[in-house]
């Protein structure tokens, strides 16, 4: 990477995963780039009056439309013969829930656009709330340690994705760089809708060290909890295969976690083994998830 095209300056917390995931999308995808933002902590750490971290034409929007405003201009560049890449940008609160009928809607039409989200697991800048994304038993500020922290599992924004039968789904992670650059690449060389989800740790929110985040989120990968696999044009592959690590080390480092109960531990554990024989068993089928019988 010869420039940063994310500018440094900005004011991301120290091993804020995100800020790494800003500058990996833009140094990959390189200058010819539009970028469309929705409200979050990227836009509010890089955008403040009059500075900008941004190297590349850029739009804020807010939190519900940013695929409906990158829709349109990718409208637009095609009238006009542009051929710059169009990349709608959102965290997964903007993804996973309040943008999300925008999301689905742009999807279905199949417009020629890229969307990346960084999924730090929270609404990290309003207060560190639960989100769709949010894991089971983490605790956040509406889902309490008294409580036991959230009831639900992680919404799987991937293969709802890939229901719309895009052409592209792939997740990712900060602590993978090349995996994500190689994925990145490849979104931009096709047409259409394409989505890339990237696992980006919230050190304030997950209450991790700073110098932990790389750290934390490859022990994410590696126990299971977070799955690298691409879904092109409906065939679903894995793109890593790490034999599963116990999953009560990567817990126990987050203060998150820290009322998990040896229960939930069993409980998380159970369903990582089951979710990995699931993956296999979908990639050994061949079975396209994007058509809906």
């Amino acid at each position: 990477m010869e420039e940063d095209l994310f500018i440094k300056g900005h004011n991301a917390c120290a091993g804020c995963g995100c800020s790494l995931c800003m500058r990996w999308i833009l140094n990959t995808l390189g200058k010819d780039t539009v970028v469309v933002n929705a409200t979050g902590c990227m836009e509010v750490v890089s955008t403040q009056y009059p500075a900008s971290s941004w190297g590349v034409p850029y739009v804020h929007s807010v939190f519900a439309n940013a695929a409906a405003v990158a829709s349109g201009i990718s409208r637009a560049f095609k009238k006009q013969g542009n051929k710059a890449t169009v990349a709608a940008i959102g965290g997964d609160g903007s993804t996973y829930d309040i943008g999300f009928a925008a999301l689905s809607g742009a999807m279905e039409r199949n417009e020629n656009m890229l969307y990346v989200c960084y999924d730090n697991e929270t609404y990290a800048n309003t207060g560190v709330q639960r989100s769709g994304a949010t894991p089971f038993a983490s605790e956040t500020t509406t889902s309490p340690f008294e409580t036991g922290g959230k009831h639900e599992w992680k919404k799987d924004i991937a293969f709802i994705a890939a229901a719309h039968g895009i052409p592209y789904v792939a997740t990712a992670s900060v602590a993978f760089l090349p995996d994500l650059e190689k994925k990145l690449l490849k979104a931009k060389a096709m047409k259409g809708f394409r989505f890339i989800v990237v696992h980006a740790p919230c050190t304030l929110g997950w209450r991790v060290p700073s110098e932990k985040m790389i750290e934390v989120s490859r022990m994410a990968v590696n126990s299971g909890l977070w799955n690298l696999f691409e879904i092109e044009n409906g065939r679903f592959s894995l793109s890593a295969r790490p034999n599963l690590e116990p999953v009560d080390n990567y817990l126990r480092l987050q203060g998150r976690f820290k009322h998990i109960t040896h229960e939930q531990i069993r409980f998380i554990q159970e369903h990582a083994r089951a979710t990995r024989a699931e993956l296999e068993k979908l990639e050994a089928s061949g079975v396209n998830v994007g058509r809906i019988l």
